[in-house]
């Protein structure tokens, strides 16, 4: 009776939804403020109803109801209860109401602190965030209902995905649908703005948090899932080009796009047709992913849908979503004003910039995925496109974009002075240039495009801190001035100097994995000692260790370096018998400029097991850096200049004080 409770919820949810987009959205149009004022308890009532919902769901993997045919398919009585947990979002069905769950909590959130926003934006906005809800509640209902009965029902379920059993793919889901929905509220934003036929700083200002948020959410995701590939799969590597890991990194380059260039509209109020549109493109291309991942054309961990009926429906919607704002688009941004000018030699210019190369990256990464799924819907045969062309194209046009990143910060707006800019920066340009000749003075490839990037790696993080020390102007004035001026800054400004470089200690933990990552597969025995990269690997043995709901097979290897004990090493072969699947865990020994990673394979006849081992140099600064770049997206969130309404606030203040 509790799961009936469940879809019950689901479907009163649905008439909410249909309530929410029809109602506000004409009051608006017919400036009726009691219609409008519907969408904020319809926001949050649909919010409640399909948490509601959730939460059974949950209870239903919790106690191991498997009369529900989702429980039965994923969870399993002796699976650990984090997993029983997890297992709600780790199939399709599930992790569709995470997805609506997501989008409703973001449209709760806009009707619970959106009260400055002009009400006719506050209504169009929560209509068109409940347009898109309708569609995917439509979805779950007719398709992926997650509260379908088996009768009778099983003594037991079929366990969830050996693969999916991991603390770090447990989080990975919510944290990318947090930045992929997250999208849609810069998505319905930009529809009302069209609607409305108005776009101005104000409204830049509206959008900017939202789209913060889920650009911060959706870093974090994509490094948990990148993380978690990188120790779960044992293949030493951190990023595949997959077309699943693809899908996430769309959004994320269009939303990177959008961020900067929302800021113009914000300073300047120019490129506001731009915006518009990236903010539509941010959202279309999470939905894109949504269609890869779920419609079952790709086959992987993460694909969990594989009926026709399903992926057809997924099309169907994003076909009218798509199709329909970009048609809206085509219709209003003619008539919207452009605003003002700039040279082309200025901040405007740099984030302009910035965002011909991000956008050409994106196309890039588009066609690199889609190309092989239309070559084959087609009947033209089938391609493979991987790492050789991402990193021909992609790799390239990124180039010009970092050696631009710091100049623009120190550029001004509206006209900026080029030479002056480099000047500023000579320091981190010099320290760079002469990393670059140290480090291939020292490499054997002297063909390796590794020291250049380097090079640009140290470039973007010392030209973070030039910036920031030349806004405070350190060493420039006295301390007690330069602290002044510190506490003085928006954080914003501490938010963007974080960021960019994280960016770089990225670049540098990329670069150097790419480059100088080294590889040993080879048999061996317990009671052999393997010499590689500088290590002793003693290989002292391997034992039965019995899991919660797994057998394993792990490894015992003493790490030895300069005849000292540093470590043990215990990688794992894992067998879980109710699905019958193998997986690998990987032994990692981290510090903070590498990696020791070890991966225990299968046993032959002879008693000897084949032994992976790998030195991945700066891998741990991939992650760092990550976190560094969601932390600067989150102090810039905690800018009050970012929070709805506190211009006006401000403005009513200072009236008021002046009528007194």
């Amino acid at each position: 009776m509790i799961a009936e409770f469940g879809h019950f919820a689901l479907i009163l949810a649905l008439m909410v939804a249909i309530v929410q987009a029809i109602v506000p959205l004409y009051g608006a149009q017919k400036g009726l403020s009691a219609l409008m004022a519907t969408a904020k308890p319809a926001a949050l009532l649909q919010f409640l109803l399909i948490l509601t919902s959730f939460l059974v769901l949950m209870h239903g993997f919790v106690t191991s109801d498997f009369s529900l045919a989702v429980v039965a398919g994923n969870s399993h009585s002796a699976q650990p209860m984090i997993y029983k947990i997890t297992g709600v979002w780790g199939n399709h069905e599930g992790s569709m109401l995470l997805w609506v769950l997501i989008l409703a909590l973001f449209g709760a959130m806009v009707a619970a602190t959106g009260k400055n926003l002009p009400r006719g934006l506050f209504a169009r906005v929560l209509s068109i965030q409940s347009m898109i809800g309708i569609g995917f509640l439509l979805f779950i209902l007719l398709t992926s209902n997650p509260f379908e009965r088996l009768d009778p029902a099983p003594f037991d379920g079929r366990d969830l995905n050996p693969l999916l059993q991991d603390p770090g793919l447990a989080i990975h889901p919510p944290f990318l649908y947090l930045g992929y929905v997250g999208f849609s509220m810069a998505f319905a934003f930009a529809i009302a703005a069209l609607i409305e036929g108005r776009v101005d700083a104000a409204w830049a200002r509206w959008v900017r948090p939202w789209t913060l948020a889920a650009w911060c959410f959706l870093t974090i995701g994509i490094a948990l899932g990148s993380w978690w590939a990188y120790y779960e799969l044992g293949w030493g590597g951190w990023w595949f080009w997959d077309p699943v890991e693809n899908a996430s990194f769309m959004p994320w380059l269009a939303g990177t796009a959008l961020l900067h260039t929302a800021i113009v509209v914000e300073k300047r109020e120019t490129l506001k047709n731009w915006t518009i549109l990236l903010a539509i493109l941010a959202f279309s291309l999470s939905l894109i992913g949504t269609f890869l991942v779920r419609s079952g054309v790709l086959t992987s961990v993460h694909a969990f849908a594989t009926s026709p009926e399903r992926g057809v429906f997924i099309l169907a919607l994003l076909a009218l979503t798509i199709g329909g704002s970009l048609t809206l688009y085509a219709i209003r941004a003619p008539s919207m004003k452009g605003g003002g000018l700039f040279a082309p030699i200025s901040r405007e210019g740099a984030l302009l910039f910035n965002n011909i190369i991000l956008s050409a990256a994106t196309a890039t990464v588009f066609v690199g995925t889609l190309f092989p799924l239309a070559a084959e819907a087609l009947n033209l045969g089938k391609f493979s496109v991987g790492a050789p062309y991402f990193d021909a194209t992609f790799s390239k046009l990124m180039m010009p974009l970092l050696l631009a990143v710091p100049i623009g910060t120190v550029l001004g707006w509206k006209r900026g002075n080029l030479l002056g800019a480099i000047q500023r920066l000579w320091v981190a340009g010099a320290v760079a240039v002469v990393g670059m000749t140290v480090i291939w003075a020292y490499i054997s490839d002297k063909g390796s495009l590794a020291p250049i990037g380097m090079a640009l790696a140290i470039w973007i993080i010392l030209g973070s801190l030039v910036e920031f020390t030349d806004r405070i102007k350190l060493f420039r004035t006295s301390f007690g001035s330069s602290f002044e001026r510190l506490k003085g800054l928006p954080r914003s400004a501490f938010g963007m100097s974080i960021a960019h470089m994280g960016l770089g200690i990225v670049l540098a933990g990329i670069v150097s994995m790419t480059a100088w990552k080294e590889e040993l597969v080879r048999t061996a025995s317990p009671g052999e000692t393997i010499a590689f990269s500088g290590y002793q690997f003693r290989f002292n043995s391997v034992n039965q260790v019995p899991g919660p709901n797994y057998g394993a097979e792990r490894a015992d290897f003493t790490l030895i370096k300069d005849n000292e004990e540093i470590t043990h090493l215990l990688p794992e072969k894992r067998f879980y018998p109710v699905q019958g699947m193998t997986t690998t865990e990987a032994a990692i020994h981290t510090t903070w400029i590498s990696d020791i990673y070890a991966v225990v394979g299968d046993k032959h006849d002879d008693g000897s097991y084949t032994v992976r081992l790998y030195y991945n140099p700066l891998a741990p600064w991939l992650w760092l850096g990550s976190g560094v770049l969601a932390l600067g997206g989150f102090v810039s969130l905690t800018d009050r200049r970012l929070r709805v309404g506190v211009a006006q606030k401000v403005k009513r203040t200072l009236v008021a004080g002046q009528s007194a």
